[in-house]
């Protein structure tokens, strides 16, 4: 009784409220005619509609004023003039560095009017091939090229020739093709742990693996009423989820890293979770530094809030599968977690395959349909495709399923116990040396360096003048060498770890000294806080890739090695 007796009173209070609040709007109003008031009204809507668009945009609003205040000091002559002299200078560098021919060289600007034989073909081709100058067969390169074999090599030249014309767009008339790629899907499902329902499709490469998943979650997030889907994930997760979230109309929202173990930050990851979350990332691992994030704890998160969660295993994943019969066995990462829905893993890094080749695949159906694009009224016909591409080089997917069945469960198996010792043996090893860092603890393949003591692209500068290829890093400065057969022949790990205890040996007789060359301009790209500037440059660098004018200068302005990495 006694508390329905205080409900009533609140109630009264709350009447109490309103009726002054009744009169005192009527009181204010009691001047203003009738189209004044609704016209007060449909401003006053407007306004609060434009500033609701102008705060909640997929770009922060801190961004966007941080470009606006940029683009205006930009507009001022001085400052102006000189940065576009800075980034023209940066531009001629790239292009003395990635243009340059061998003398008598030019570039090919129009059909010959005479098509050459074979054998004039061949020898152009051979031309070309002189402009090589990174030798990656020795192993000296960071990733790039996983094995290289040539018994292989032979192998899958010989199977895309036979299936150079196919394309599996065309099932009826290429049947083979059709069932080589059902098996490559089955086999990799099988080698995650899918069950019966699992499923998936063979895509170009990880790039179109992680947009085809993003794609699938978007849709699945329209249909439950998300208007702006996001993708959660870390700060470390490969850029190919900005990609998606760019063509996709996503907002990507990243998720810091605990900065010891470089592992995604699950508390933070949990804070931003709401309304409009449509997915979850992990790495498995994720390329900067090589860690395998939290995933068990992350798909504990997707199942409480029935969330997808996609793990992109593209760079380890042919690796991370073989670990635990190779001897080095891991947390679980795959669809033995309740709440990871799908994986993306490169046939073509270490599955061995030729490039163009990826899986994308599901824990069930339900979720590959939202990946599919269907056209049912087209004039020619209805039209359906799996993934980005209509028409597909059957050939590659051939070569795929010949890798895979080539090398078999104990090829793979073989190939990860060398690379996995061979990544251990050079972690331990830099561990070890003062004044070097590894980030976090990579348990796959990549090694990433830093330090505290001294700018780490000066390590990276000396490395390439021996002969080194390695991966350059930001936000923290860093390096990485991702190690692949090629890391485990005889003698080459052994090299690395003593080219990098001399060069640091080296550096810590001037650890303060500034950094020149390549190093220098990466560490500069990463203290630029106007990004629209390295964005420039960057398609600029686009730009050098499909250039076919002769470089003005073979001189470069910047000190030090000049190569771009």
């Amino acid at each position: 009784m006694d508390y329905w007796s205080a409900l009533e009173v609140y109630k009264e209070m709350l009447l109490l409220y309103l009726e002054e609040g009744r009169r005192q709007v009527n009181s204010l109003c009691r001047d203003l005619e009738p189209w004044q008031i609704i016209g007060a009204t449909f401003i006053t809507t407007l306004g609060v509609v434009w500033v609701k668009g102008f705060l909640f945009q997929p770009e922060s609003l801190t961004s966007r004023i941080k470009k606006q205040c940029f683009r205006l000091i930009r507009k001022i002559p001085f400052i102006g003039m000189a940065i576009q002299t800075q980034l023209l200078k940066a531009l001629d560098d790239m292009s003395a560095s990635l243009c340059t021919l061998k003398d008598g060289m030019s570039y090919i600007k129009q059909l010959p009017s005479q098509g050459l034989s074979q054998s004039q073909v061949l020898d152009r081709i051979r031309e070309y091939e002189t402009l090589n100058e990174v030798q990656w067969e020795k192993g000296w390169v960071s990733g790039a090229v996983y094995w290289g074999d040539e018994t292989l090599t032979k192998l899958l030249v010989k199977v895309y020739g036979d299936f150079a014309w196919s394309n599996p767009l065309h099932p009826d008339i290429f049947p083979g093709v059709r069932k080589m790629e059902a098996e490559v899907v089955r086999m990799a499902c099988t080698l995650f742990h899918g069950g019966p329902d699992s499923c998936g499709t063979v895509t170009s490469g990880g790039t179109e693996s992680i947009l085809m998943a993003c794609k699938a979650y978007r849709d699945m997030a329209y249909e439950r009423g998300v208007k702006h889907p996001e993708i959660l994930a870390p700060v470390s997760v490969h850029a190919a989820f900005d990609k998606a979230a760019h063509y996709f109309g996503m907002k990507l929202v990243h998720v810091r890293l605990d900065p010891k173990t470089m592992k995604v930050d699950v508390k933070a990851m949990k804070r931003a979770i709401n309304k409009n979350t449509a997915m979850l990332v992990c790495s498995a691992p994720q390329f900067p530094h090589g860690v395998i994030d939290p995933i068990e704890e992350v798909a504990k998160l997707a199942v409480r809030y029935s969330l997808p969660l996609h793990v992109d295993a593209c760079l380890g994943g042919f690796l991370i599968v073989f670990m635990a019969k190779a001897g080095y066995p891991l947390a679980p990462f795959d669809f033995r977690v309740k709440g990871v829905t799908s994986i993306s893993a490169d046939t073509h890094k270490y599955g061995y395959a030729p490039k163009g080749s990826s899986v994308i695949l599901y824990s069930d159906k339900m979720y590959r349909h939202y990946q599919y694009f269907v056209a049912p009224d087209w004039q020619g016909g209805i039209y359906a495709s799996p993934s980005v591409a209509g028409s597909r080089p059957g050939g590659i997917i051939a070569a795929c399923w010949a890798t895979m069945m080539h090398m078999g469960e104990n090829g793979y198996v073989d190939a990860t116990r060398k690379i996995i010792s061979t990544a251990r043996k050079i972690k331990t090893e830099i561990s070890k040396i003062e004044g070097v860092l590894v980030f976090g603890d990579p348990e796959v393949s990549v090694v990433a360096m830093g330090s505290d003591v001294f700018d780490i692209f000066r390590l990276s500068n000396g490395l390439t003048s021996k002969g080194w290829n390695l991966n350059t890093l930001q936000f923290p400065s860093s390096i990485h060498i991702c190690c692949t057969v090629l890391h485990t022949r005889p003698g080459v790990a052994d090299q690395f770890i003593r080219d990098v205890k001399d060069q640091v040996a080296s550096i810590m007789e001037n650890p303060k000294e500034k950094t020149t060359g390549m190093g220098a301009i990466y560490g500069m790209a990463q203290s630029i806080p106007d990004r629209s500037m390295v964005t420039e440059i960057s398609r600029g660098f686009l730009d050098c890739l499909y250039s076919t004018e002769v470089a003005k200068s073979q001189t470069s302005h910047m000190n030090g090695n000049g190569k771009a990495h």
